[in-house]
């Protein structure tokens, strides 16, 4: 299967590759034992929940229920509570039933071996073996190889995509779900989850961000772009996490190039729009905010609000429980220059 994808203002269509088909069957995603085993994956940390507690007294009924309605293709989503967070900004979470979010995990522990595959080694948000901390290492690399260690200035391309969770297209999804995946009933079950979700009246648009399937549904998304990204464009120095991405490159006028490249291809491939209040390029030298933290050439220094959310958090936590925040605060404060704030942390507890 050859797949083709726009090329905005660079020359026409190109070819980006063969892709291997999904061997998975749907039987082995919705068998008892699948749902067995998400269970156990599911459960930790979740047992005195209330809703959790109700459903694991009824296990192997619930189980084999939800298998003979998916099996029988009777499986219809059920609904969200919605509640609101700030972490650091306000965010609307929305969490689905104990039955669906079971099904979620099954669905999520067949899948993700494959996707993961697919992905670009400089893809880090909700991978195994990833993360915030592999991303900052990895930006830190590439600022030392851009600048040559400090001896030339090193340009950085930020950018951020606007309501990103909240802009995900529906039907551009399924599209690229069914490049990968010819199994029609594995198709209409992430029919199911992806549409039981929307954010707009007339397009079907938006994913929710309580669920686990959506962590790897954006992933698959945003790898088009990715792969646009470092194939097409051939952008050596890129890294990315969910919405947030960086291009490090010596020369600012090529970034500025690049953006509208970037926008176009977002916009018309996956109907996606860059935040224009946070793009911009700016040099290392002068810092960089990137995942939590401010770079710098040499060092890092963690980023003003999140100290102070740290400390508001410390402060409203009971005393007797602040050992574990502290140690969780320490222990991140350790991939930075830290050391002060540290200090300052056990001072307060």
């Amino acid at each position: 299967m050859r797949i083709t994808c726009g090329n905005p203002r660079g020359g026409g269509k190109i070819g980006i590759h063969m892709k291997n088909l999904i061997k998975i069957n749907y039987e082995d995603i919705i068998s008892v034992k699948n749902f067995y085993d998400a269970w156990q994956e599911f459960l930790p940390g979740k047992k005195n929940k209330k809703d959790v507690a109700e459903f694991s007294l009824n296990l192997s009924h619930n189980i084999s229920e939800l298998h003979f309605d998916l099996e029988d293709k009777v499986y219809v989503h059920g609904g969200y509570q919605a509640f609101s967070i700030n972490d650091p900004k306000p965010r609307n979470i929305h969490k689905a039933s104990v039955r669906d979010r079971l099904l979620h995990h099954a669905i999520y522990r067949k899948l993700y071996p494959f996707f993961d595959k697919t992905f670009i080694f400089d893809s880090y948000s909700c991978r195994n073996f990833k993360g915030t901390h592999k991303a900052i290492e990895r930006f830190k690399q590439f600022g030392n190889k851009v600048s040559k260690n400090n001896t030339q200035t090193c340009w950085i391309l930020k950018g951020d995509i606007r309501k990103f969770f909240a802009s995900i297209n529906h039907q551009i999804l399924k599209d690229i779900l069914s490049d990968y995946i010819s199994n029609t009933d594995i198709l209409w079950l992430f029919g199911q989850v992806i549409d039981s979700f929307n954010t707009k009246d007339k397009i079907k648009t938006g994913l929710p961000l309580g669920n686990l399937t959506s962590q790897l549904l954006v992933n698959i998304y945003m790898n088009k772009f990715d792969q646009w990204m470092k194939h097409r464009m051939k952008v050596k120095y890129y890294i990315r996490y969910a919405d947030d991405f960086v291009i490090l490159y010596t020369d600012q006028d090529y970034l500025w190039e690049l953006v509208p490249k970037i926008a176009d291809f977002l916009e018309e491939e996956l109907k996606l729009t860059l935040h224009p209040d946070k793009l911009f390029v700016k040099t290392l030298a002068s810092s960089m905010d990137f995942l939590g933290w401010v770079h710098f050439p040499s060092h890092r220094v963690l980023r003003t609000a999140t100290k102070k959310k740290m400390f508001r958090n410390l402060k409203a936590k009971p005393e007797e429980r602040r050992e574990d925040m502290m140690a969780s605060y320490v222990g991140m404060l350790k991939w930075g220059n830290g050391y002060k704030l540290q200090k300052q942390i056990q001072k307060t507890c």
